[in-house]
């Protein structure tokens, strides 16, 4: 490699890392849009949490087909990725396969593992392109996935295989013209998934087989670094998010609702239960419940972020499919889209969140709250641990704390919880009457 194409190479390289350095912070200042949340207790079970559904993909298996595909995708891109480590240092240093004279036969047996997972990404992605697109997975075709989304997800799988046959030529390339004794160029032993390209370039001239392992090098190594960056726009940003968003898991059982300490105090205080710094003046509430992405936690918009868009917790949510309007996966979109608005404008010098819109309402519509019937299936769903439903309910609570809005039979359950502790109008004297004419009817 020339000085010049070296010093091209470390151009294209900082260039990568300026874009992705700025893209994180970005990501970073709209995640902590969300308020603080402190979730740093039990770190061996969210060491571990992390271990068997981030890295070990637990929840992924519930269906075994998809499941499997994407399990080659992952471990693919996790051990080919160990090959751009050279890309890079040749690139850098000016070599060429730095590895291979350090390694002798270990280097081959890694080549032909790298080729066996480059063949077995393809097969993968173009599966998931035919059950996106001919088989057209029903899940995977939800009116949310119009437009931008279902191109994402496409375009990330043809990307995909464009960069594997790039690895596949090259070595093609690369080993006639070691064979041939041109250049630098250095034999690594035989090859078997490239090898099945040779006989494409056996009548080609040396010059031309220059060109095509160059082309297919610069290729591979500036499509990687363009991946790397536009993933950071892409749902695929649970690529890396999906570790530290399981780590943050909500770890308590699925049923239980965070109450809001506010209204919990004043509760007790009502109820004559003592509470923790009873006698200072209450802290000021800002909202009750959520309007905005400003007013749901930080690991909710963190969740926003994580999502992959699969659609498990839409296709399991029993309001979506009875016909409701509800979809969890439309919910996780809504919150990152707005975040994103409001990042773009704090980053053009506009009004961010004084914007006059705001998630509910603009994003999310009271009559996909009001369908969720709270049964968590898509929290179960997620397989990476993403909890729709706290959002849902946070959402709830401003509608109805806050706007009064929730409809008419719901008040009237609501009054008669506040007066008689149970969703229906009766004394909470006569709540275990039904037990008493259950033993009656015993006796006789």
């Amino acid at each position: 490699m020339s000085v010049l194409s070296q010093i091209i190479f470390v151009l294209i390289l900082g260039a990568a890392g300026y874009l992705l350095t700025k893209r994180v912070k970005f990501l970073k200042r709209n995640i902590l849009l969300g308020k603080a949340e402190a979730r740093n207790d039990q770190p061996d079970r969210r060491w571990k949490t992390m271990a068997l559904v981030a890295f070990g993909q637990q929840k992924m298996f519930k269906r075994v087909i998809p499941a499997f595909l994407h399990l080659l995708i992952y471990v693919g891109f996790l051990v080919i990725n160990l090959e751009v480590l050279e890309f890079v240092l040749d690139g850098i240093l000016g070599t060429h396969r730095l590895f291979a004279p350090l390694l002798g036969a270990a280097y081959t047996a890694a080549m032909n593992f790298f080729e066996f997972l480059a063949v077995c990404v393809l097969i993968s992605c173009f599966a998931f392109l035919i059950r996106r697109n001919i088989l057209k997975v029903e899940r995977l075709n939800k009116p949310e996935l119009k437009g931008w989304p279902g191109l994402d997800a496409n375009l990330i799988l043809v990307i995909e295989i464009v960069l594997m046959f790039a690895i596949l030529k090259m070595n093609a390339a690369d080993q006639l013209l070691a064979e041939r004794g041109v250049g630098h160029y250095i034999t690594v032993g035989p090859l078997f998934f490239s090898g099945l390209f040779r006989p494409i370039f056996e009548g080609f001239s040396d010059g031309f087989l220059v060109f095509v392992e160059r082309a297919a090098w610069w290729f591979h190594i500036i499509g990687i670094l363009a991946f790397a960056v536009y993933v950071t726009y892409s749902k695929h940003l649970h690529i890396f998010l999906a570790f530290p968003n399981t780590w943050y898991s909500n770890l308590k059982p699925k049923g239980e609702m965070k109450n809001m300490p506010e209204v919990t105090n004043e509760v007790n205080m009502m109820l004559g239960i003592p509470v923790e710094n009873a006698g200072e003046p209450p802290a000021e509430i800002g909202r009750f419940g959520a309007k905005d992405v400003n007013d749901l936690s930080w690991i909710n918009v963190l969740n926003a972020y994580s999502c992959t868009e699969c659609g498990r917790c839409t296709a399991e949510c029993p309001a979506n499919i009875t016909g409701k309007k509800l979809s969890p996966r439309k919910i996780m979109m809504d919150v990152r889209d707005r975040a994103e608005e409001v990042g773009k404008s704090l980053d053009a010098g506009g009004p961010g969140l004084e914007d006059g819109k705001s998630l509910l309402g603009d994003y999310i519509s009271k009559e996909e709250l009001n369908a969720c019937t709270s049964c968590n299936a898509c929290v179960e769903a997620c397989p990476v641990n993403i909890d729709p439903l706290s959002i849902i309910l946070q959402m709830r609570r401003y509608v109805a704390m806050e706007e009064s809005g929730t409809p008419a039979q719901w008040n009237a359950m609501f009054q008669n919880m506040e007066t008689s502790f149970s969703p229906w109008k009766f004394s909470p004297s006569d709540r275990f009457n039904w037990a008493e004419k259950v033993k009656e009817e015993e006796m006789q």
